[in-house]
């Protein structure tokens, strides 16, 4: 291992799961000794996030994610195991190690030079007489030198080598430029060729101020557009935010979520310097999970076209989940905020923003524009659209206020549109019942006939005994004293090392840990364990137990080994009667 455990353990033990979580998910809801929240890996809307303050460990039954502090943080911060280890440290004042991870660290920490390096790269291009196609488009959206250098812009050439010779030159290898995404391996032979050419580069920097990936903007006609590298160690475009580094210090008190580059730019270079923009992708919940950390106020300034309202709306199914306060902002007159901004100037954006409409308004405008609201037959159909929408609102008082305005919009009693609200709300609620009970009944098969969701067993019936013996030998290692079950008795691979990392433990009288284990087993794997140690079991009468679990292995091993046994002796007899025939 990279770390000592016990430096591990002293890590977890100083950052108590809880504490950590409940800075990022809002842990509302308490069964029994675990607590639950909302997914912040996947979109729900009930609760199926667990985290038990016990066992130190988080297990989502939705998506199957879980694992020890140190995976909650290598998750939702998009870091390497030790990276996630360093960021715990630096949360409970702890000293690292010197000696920590040094080849996952070097890569890590190359891959950002090089990054850095390519940066500087297309920057310099960008000014220099070769770079005349990139200034002339810079020119022609409007982009102050100002802004150029804030954002670090660049310009790829229209050349296949440019990038990777000069990274060469700098000591860069093949090997490292197609790892950072910045290069592919040319078909016919040996060799790379740069990915990004004829395009204005947008570097993507994090947070920290890293170059992580690039976002390149597509010159003349072609397509696509925009061309993100591939993610890589240090780039997730699902985790990340273009201008995010810039925008996280804005005094205004609300962020602009915008859906190209371009209009990042030109917002910034307006005033608003609170923009920022998805790489290429709809909204992700780990991208609104971001936003929560810097503002408590949103405003979608997509596209004015269909596309831009249907990810507006995506947006807001993202964003509602969230405590966060959405507005939608309607651009009229301009396809995107930069149109908008360069024919009407930053004031009358200003006042755009200022009359933007909650995230309630708009989706009630929208549906609003699909009907003919003199037609009888379709006043009823957006009747009950509408109603369901305000049914799914938390706030009685909003519901209340939008039910008067669903009144008065339409021309119905109010008392008949509260009804039908409160019958789509019945509705809602009763289909959120029956979700929880497929929910619950999933979870309870799951408990007594596990599915592994990346981990395949050969012998389910074997499979399920070492499932309990991990749990007992995680719960009590002192149970296995005196036995002499071996990891070779295992039919799972997986589970077979397992148990032999915690029955070295267990002899060493040394604290087992799952977060001691995160640097052994891969992702997946820590999901799978988590899962097997989030199921019940009961420690009393756990001898007996225990010795129930390795009766099942032995005899099924016992059991495979003589179909083995057997398949080989039938495989002898025909090899032998064919070449008895054969002579």
């Amino acid at each position: 291992m990279a770390f000592s455990e016990q430096f591990l353990q002293e890590l977890a033990d100083r950052n108590e799961i809880v504490g950590v979580v409940s800075s990022y998910v809002n842990l509302s809801r308490r069964s029994g000794a675990n607590l639950f929240g909302l997914c912040p890996f996947h979109n729900e809307k009930t609760p199926s996030f667990c985290v038990s303050p016990d066992k130190q460990i988080y297990h989502c039954f939705g998506c199957g994610k879980g694992g020890s502090v140190i995976n909650f943080i290598m998750e939702i911060e998009n870091l390497s195991y030790p990276d996630a280890v360093a960021f715990l440290a630096r949360r409970a004042g702890m000293d690292m190690p010197e000696d920590g991870n040094p080849a996952g660290r070097e890569r890590r920490e190359r891959m950002l030079s090089l990054n850095r390096e390519a940066a500087r790269f297309f920057h310099s291009a960008l000014t220099a007489p070769g770079g005349r196609d990139g200034q002339d488009y810079i020119r022609r959206r409007g982009i102050s030198p100002a802004m150029v250098t804030a954002f670090g812009l660049g310009y790829a050439a229209d050349s296949w080598y440019a990038l990777s010779d000069a990274m060469r030159e700098k000591g860069y290898t093949e090997p490292e430029l197609i790892d950072a995404g910045l290069a592919n391996p040319n078909k016919s032979g040996g060799g790379v060729h740069d990915i990004f050419r004829n395009r204005l580069i947008f570097p993507v920097i994090d947070v920290r101020g890293n170059v992580i990936g690039f976002s390149g903007r597509i010159l003349g006609d072609g397509e696509p557009k925009y061309l993100n590298n591939r993610e890589t160690l240090v780039f997730s475009k699902s985790r990340n935010l273009f201008a995010l580094n810039l925008a996280k210090k804005s005094k205004r008190g609300y962020m602009i979520l915008s859906e190209g580059n371009i209009d990042v730019v030109s917002l910034h270079q307006a005033g608003f310097d609170c923009a920022v923009a998805s790489l290429g992708t709809a909204l992700t919940p780990e991208q609104a999970r971001l936003l929560t950390r810097y503002t408590g106020e949103i405003v979608i300034a997509y596209d004015n076209d269909a596309a831009g309202q249907k990810a507006a709306q995506r947006a807001i199914r993202v964003l509602e989940n969230l405590d966060l306060k959405v507005k939608v902002l309607r651009l009229t007159g301009a396809k995107d905020p930069d149109e908008f901004i360069q024919s009407r100037g930053a004031d009358a954006f200003q006042n755009l923003l200022s009359g933007s409409a909650n995230h309630v308004e708009y989706l009630l405008d929208s549906a609003a524009q699909k009907y003919d609201l003199t037609s009888n037959e379709e006043k009823v159909s957006y009747l009950k659209e509408a109603a369901g929408l305000i049914a799914g609102l938390h706030s009685p008082v909003e519901r209340e206020v939008y039910a008067m305005r669903l009144s008065e919009q339409t021309g119905v009693n109010k008392t008949v549109v509260s009804e039908e609200i409160q019958r789509a709300e019945r509705r809602k609620k009763n289909g959120e019942a029956k979700s929880a009970m497929r929910n619950a009944a999933r979870d309870l098969r799951a408990s007594v006939q596990p599915k592994e969701r990346t981990l395949r067993y050969e012998n389910e019936r074997s499979a399920l005994a070492e499932e309990g013996v991990i749990r007992l030998m995680y719960l009590d290692p002192s149970l296995l004293d005196g036995q002499t079950l071996t990891p070779e008795d295992f039919s799972s691979p997986t589970l077979g090392r397992l148990f032999g990392i915690l029955r070295e433990k267990a002899a060493q009288h040394a604290t087992i840990s799952l977060a001691a284990l995160s640097a052994t087993f891969t992702a997946e794997e820590i999901d799978h364990i988590t899962a097997i140690l989030q199921k019940p079991e009961v420690l009393a009468n756990g001898r007996r137990a225990l010795q129930d679990y390795i009766n099942v292995i032995q005899t099924e091993k016992q059991t495979q080994s003589a179909e083995a046994d057997l398949r080989a002796f039938a495989a002898q007899k025909r090899n032998k009667k064919g070449y008895g025939g054969a002579s």
